[in-house]
């Protein structure tokens, strides 16, 4: 009798186990997230985000941002500089940078679900 319900109580240990591991994972999702910036909601909001940020880092309010203010006043703009002056002219435009998210945030959402988008 004895053996017969060894393998249901084994069974039963490895589900708590496997429980207990995802639920673990779970918990730990939100601090992995924290690494990550979250991105605002709508396309406005994003909007409205690059443009206070790029009239920030224009120090000398040009409307284009030099790799100098663009290292100053936008990180991941300076990190990816040479991405968005796709035309090579040594300054990127808020249209510019704008083009530039929105089709890096089209590829990641073509990567995480191919089918529907």
């Amino acid at each position: 009798m004895i053996v017969r319900k060894l393998p249901a109580v084994c069974l039963a240990a490895v589900m708590a186990l496997a429980c207990t591991a995802a639920s673990a994972q779970q918990a730990s999702a939100p601090g992995a997230d924290s690494q990550v910036p979250t991105a605002p909601p709508t396309t406005a909001e994003a909007k409205a985000l690059i443009s206070d940020r790029f009239k920030a880092a224009d120090a000398n309010h040009d409307g284009k941002l030099s790799r100098d203010e663009a290292k100053a006043g936008m990180p991941q703009v300076y990190k990816n500089f040479s991405k968005i002056d796709s035309l090579k002219r040594g300054y990127v435009t808020q249209r510019q940078i704008g083009a530039y998210w929105e089709a890096k945030t089209k590829e990641q959402m073509q990567k995480e679900n191919p089918i529907w988008n």
